[in-house]
């Protein structure tokens, strides 16, 4: 490196200039200096920058420190930050999130490759350190792992290097600019460069030193890069092994290889020669084979040799999963086998630390996803942390790895394309930039079994460069795909991709693709996105990977929100998203699509996610359960097969069996259950748990599930009803009971009392409901706007007519409500109150031409908020919808009313379950309401649909003074094809032009 090069800051926005000194990517193995050192993954050579550094923040580059680099330049008035972390989450700067637009639209007009210089934060680093003893007379090198979007690097003054690409390491070496004691190290990191134009994700735009620094220094004899092949023959059974090193330094060596078994066991040795390139080829016989299903890892050791005293100089580990991925046959097939993608997509992010995401947190990612029957993840979109894909190496998930290349906002406005400056495109400035990105992640990944597919990048359109990006993947890469969706807005190189993959299609259009006589298999990169109460209707893409072989499966868009915990000004904690801290432009909470919360808890999706992607297909009748291992590499010695039979919902049979059903195969196993012959509804669940504890899971753990609900009917019963005293009087309809007294309104038009035993049991009038609380899918497609009469009438219905009638046992009141609505249409609701103190009630409503579907079919009421126990029989335990309710069975379960309000981040519909025959709601003596019904849809919610609906934070809904039921014939459906237009699918709406009738009965208990 030329030591008198001097830094411009012109190369900001200079597309062809993207690094500056910085060294060549290489392989992330890892080497030490002894076994021990090995053993216990410390690496002397290695010495961590992370902690405390001064540093000093500017709005553009125009007031940023000048030379604060130099030697004696004084920062000690100087605030401080932590590394690694974002300059945005640490009293500097803030968050800002945008989707596709950047993030200076509407402050400066700019194209590419033009930079913002009103507002450009620059972040002013320095810290110092010495160099260990044991290093002297030795290479010394600094690797930051990730900063964002473009740094400069300065050594006791002396510039050193510039670099792009936030997500990939950027190594220099100092070794020329060293010196004994203390040694000044300098970092300017500037939000915005010409890469930003390449860094257009879907994200909060955050910068700086946001993953780990550190310096490293090198043996005399060193393996700087390694490559690690493996190949299986024609029956995927003997293997042969290819490494590839490059060794730099002292050649007058040797280099002992040493393949393990995952046991420890020597499988094979091999010696070479040091030269710059080593090579070794050695056969391998009958291996295990690694998959997501047996993550099987070998692990090679290196052991560099001085060939005169034969002393160990260097000690190299490199894990190493035996794989064969190739495209056959138009399939993708791993190991022989057509594979098939239950994914997800997933952004590196923390609510606590942005994208500085921890050990610990990806550890959890893995782990939940190994729980929930996710196989595959989709690095979105960018490379991931090391650690991330060590963790997927060794827990078995297959991996697309993504470049860092989207520039969406330069080709697609407001949703129309316009690609005149799309970037990279075909231009040959753009050109250097993009296989920068491709090379930088390759090299760093390439020895990792779980990739199996190279990504060229999100939406960023077309053209040759990207089309030269796959190219150098191909070249480089014979044992990969590549990926790359953009080519479905531009066919002009449409070689780019070895696989057809598209966003958010329709399944009626991936069915018209695959009858079509397509030429490469089809995946989903991104398909039902989880925003907000989302993923309704998933099982219908699922069903594709089982009809159509070339349909691959997709990746769940995505994992987790993108919420930042932060406070109110009153102290109150809570998850933001876009605009909650003044950042505008910003795309609000778009940025929240995860199946799991931003605080990393479970969300109610993840029932439906884990059922739709079990591996095991389990079919229950009456003592019978066929179970298909839809596996492909291994059978059930790690499951019982255990069942259960509940009667009315409590338990009344279970036990666990033995099973042995190999990978791809089916078979009938008998039950020993009795018939049944006692009248009540039976519910048999049949499930596959772990024997054992295993690295993802505990022992019980259940992977899969079915079941089976059938009835046994008894001759009906006549309830004996007692009398009932009626009060018809000249403005109420008075009913009472033993123990009981309901007073129906004429005036106000409904129940407006109903105690027991002196106490009053609602606070306000059951009333007709037609509305929820819009989803954000509802907010995406404006159902709102479309289904607005329904929330009008849900509020200011008003009677037409009343008409009462009793005898001895039971006395009846109908209400005929005139709705406002346009046409004008009516709704009747029946209540039939018997002297044991039930009320059963109707509501019928007659089919109207002209009005739009309507949310929800059904009548809410409130009781006072000492009633917030629920227990109730029907599905459960996770709220569910019509169309997200695969993954819920039929049981008694119980909560608190406030858990049913999910912490989407916005309010919104939720707590809903399907299929339930009663609830109980019920204060903590076990004293209030039994709601039944033959089959209904319900919720008990401390708020009212309008009361979520008004509120954008969880913060702003008011105290609660009540306990919100809803009782609904059916609502529609949540959706969650896509969140900007997508409807429900029409089986889920609910026709106004239909007659429908809706029966239920309340009793106080």
């Amino acid at each position: 490196m030329d030591n008198m090069m001097k830094h411009e800051f012109s190369w900001l926005q200079n597309p062809q200039v993207f690094e500056m000194g910085r060294m060549a990517p290489h392989s992330d193995h890892k080497y030490f200096a002894t076994m021990q050192d090995a053993r216990v993954d410390h690496c002397s050579f290695k010495k961590s920058l992370n902690g405390v550094w001064k540093f000093a923040y500017a709005k553009n580059l125009q007031i940023a420190p000048v030379d604060f680099y130099k030697v004696d330049y004084d920062t000690t008035s100087w605030g401080s930050i932590q590394v690694p972390g974002h300059i945005e989450l640490q009293g500097y700067d803030k968050p800002q999130y945008v989707n596709t637009m950047y993030p200076w639209d509407g402050h400066e007009k700019l194209a590419p490759p033009e930079i913002p210089s009103i507002y450009n934060p620059v972040g002013s680093y320095v810290t110092e350190f010495e160099v260990p003893k044991a290093w002297e007379d030795r290479p010394l090198y600094i690797s930051f792992q990730g900063v964002e979007s473009a740094f400069y690097i300065w050594l006791n003054g002396e510039f050193i290097g510039y670099s792009e690409d936030s997500f990939t390491p950027a190594e220099f070496e100092l070794t020329k600019f060293t010196k004994k004691g203390k040694n000044k190290l300098a970092v300017m990191v500037v939000k915005w460069s010409s890469g930003s134009w390449l860094e257009d994700q879907d994200f909060w735009r955050f910068s700086g030193i946001f993953r780990e620094v550190y310096l490293y220094t090198v043996p005399r004899t060193h393996i700087r890069d390694l490559k690690v092949e493996t190949d299986l023959d024609a029956e995927y059974k003997d293997a042969k092994l290819k490494v590839d090193l490059q060794v730099e330094g002292n050649l007058s060596c040797e280099i002992e290889l040493m393949l393990r078994d995952a046991e420890g066991n020597c499988v094979k040795t091999a010696v070479k020669e040091v030269v710059p390139k080593v090579q070794f080829e050695e056969d391998i016989k009958a291996p295990y084979l690694w998959s997501a299903e047996s993550p099987y890892l070998y692990e090679i050791i290196f052991f560099v040799k001085d060939k005169v005293s034969s002393q160990t100089i260097e000690i190299v580990t490199q894990k190493v999963g035996f794989r064969k991925f190739e495209l056959k046959d138009k399939l993708m097939q791993l190991n022989g086998k057509r594979i098939v993608f239950n994914g997800v997509n997933r952004h590196e992010f923390s609510c606590y630390n942005g994208r500085c995401v921890t050990k610990e947190e990806m550890l959890w990612d893995v782990q939940t996803m190994k729980r929930y029957n996710i196989n595959a993840v989709r690095t979105c979109h960018y490379p991931n942390q090391t650690y991330f894909y060590e963790l997927c190496d060794e827990y078995g998930l297959y991996v697309i790895d993504e470049a860092n290349l989207e520039s969406h906002g330069t080709w697609q406005k407001m949703g129309a394309i316009k690609p005149e400056h799309a970037v990279p495109g075909s231009k040959l400035e753009w050109e250097g930039a993009a296989i920068d990105r491709a090379k930088s992640m390759l090299e760093r990944d390439k020895n990792h079994p779980s990739i199996l597919i190279w990504s060229c990048g999100n939406e960023s359109f077309g053209g040759e460069n990207i089309y030269k990006m796959s190219q150098y993947f191909r070249a480089n890469d014979g044992t990969r795909l590549v990926q790359y969706e953009g080519i479905f807005h531009d066919r002009s190189f449409n070689e780019t991709s070895d696989v057809e993959s598209q966003m958010y299609p329709k399944t009626w259009d991936i069915e018209k693709y695959l009858l079509d006589n397509p030429k490469k298999p089809f995946i989903c990169c991104e398909y039902t996105h989880a925003m907000g109460n989302s993923n309704g209707g998933m099982e219908r893409y699922v069903a594709l990977t089982e009809k159509y072989p070339m349909y691959q499966g997709g990746f769940i868009w995505d994992f987790i929100d993108q919420g930042l915990l932060t406070q109110t000004k009153y102290g109150e904690k809570y998850l933001a998203y876009g605009g909650d801290f003044e950042d505008r432009p910003t795309d609000y909470n778009f940025c929240v699509n995860g199946i799991i919360f931003a605080d990393r808890k479970v969300s109610p999706k993840m029932q439906e996610v884990k059922y739709n992607y079990q591996m095991f297909r389990i079919e229950v009748s009456k003592n019978q359960v066929t179970i298909t291992n839809k596996h492909l590499f291994i059978g059930t010695e790690d499951y019982t097969l255990d069942f259960e039979v509940l009667r009315d919902g409590k338990l009344y049979n279970q036990g666990t069996l033995a099973i042995d059903i190999p990978a791809g195969k089916t078979k009938q196993i008998d039950l020993p259950i009795d018939e049944m012959i006692l009248p009540g509804e039976y519910a048999i669940t049949a499930k596959l748990c772990l024997k054992e504890d295993n690295l993802w899971a505990k022992r019980g753990h259940e992977a899969a599930f079915g079941q089976m609900v059938y009835k046994v009917e008894d001759e009906v019963q006549n309830k004996i009803s007692e009398k009932v005293i009626v009060a018809d009087c000249d403005v109420n309809f008075g009913v009472r009971g033993e123990h009981f007294h309901i007073i129906y309104s004429k005036s106000y038009g409904g129940m407006i009392s109903y105690k027991y035993k002196g106490k009053e049991c609602i606070s306000a009038m059951p009333m007709p409901n037609f509305w929820h609380a819009p989803t954000d899918n509802d907010n995406g497609n404006k159902m709102a706007h479309r289904y607005a009469q329904w929330k009008i009438a849900s509020l200011y219905p008003t009677v037409k007519d009343i008409i009462t009638s009793w005898d001895e046992t039971k006395a009846v009141i109908t209400y005929v409500y005139q709705l406002p609505t346009v046409p004008a249409t009516t709704c009747q609701v029946t209540y039939t109150t018997y002297g044991y103190g039930e009320v059963q009630v109707e509501m019928k409503y007659e089919g109207t031409v002209g009005l739009s579907e309507m949310p929800e079919f059904g009548m809410i009421m409130k009781l006072p908020n000492e009633y917030n126990h629920v227990t109730w029989y029907g599905y459960g335990p996770d709220e569910n919808y019509r169309d997200r309710k695969e993954g819920a069975r039929l049981g008694i379960f119980k909560n608190k009313v406030l858990d049913n309000v999910l912490p989407y981040v916005i309010p919104q519909e939720c707590g809903n379950k399907t299929g339930v025959r009663w609830a109980k709601v019920t204060d903590e003596r076990g004293n209030g309401l039994l709601i039944k019904s033959e089959e209904m849809e319900f919720s008990a919610l401390p708020y009212t649909p309008h009361e979520l609906e008004n509120a954008t934070h969880h913060y702003e809904l008011p105290k609660s003074m009540h306990t919100v039921l809803k009782m609904s014939l059916k609502q529609m459906g949540i959706g969650g094809d896509d969140s900007w237009g997508a409807c429900p699918l029409d089986e889920y709406l609910i026709s106004s032009h239909e007659n429908m009738c809706f029966k239920w009965s309340m009793k106080v208990i």
